[in-house]
């Protein structure tokens, strides 16, 4: 079973308390769901239709556990905690075996 990744690519981050409380929440919940961190931070480049913000990347075990995660209450709550906080695009796909 290959692994899978999170990657969230934000476009903007518009209320930074509302961002700073999902963060409390999510880091866990994703850890809890098996997540490791691969990368985090604003991007250090950008070429075509890409931005300058803040860009997430999370391995898990498979495809089934990060969308578990996602749906777990854990996440749920976190995402409660940003309400709009933020404009990001966020995918799931798994690794090339």
């Amino acid at each position: 079973m290959p692994k899978a990744y999170w990657v969230a690519v934000y476009h903007s981050i518009d209320d930074a308390k509302k961002f700073a409380a999902y963060i409390e929440l999510a880091g866990p919940a994703i850890a809890k769901g098996g997540g490791t961190f691969i990368a985090r931070g604003v991007a250090a480049k950008a070429y075509e239709s890409g931005i300058l913000e803040r860009t997430t990347i999370i391995e898990f075990d498979s495809l089934e556990a990060v969308i578990a995660t996602h749906d777990s209450p854990d996440y749920q709550a976190a995402l409660v905690a940003l309400d709009g906080g933020v404009t990001r695009d966020l995918r799931f796909v798994e690794a090339v075996e």
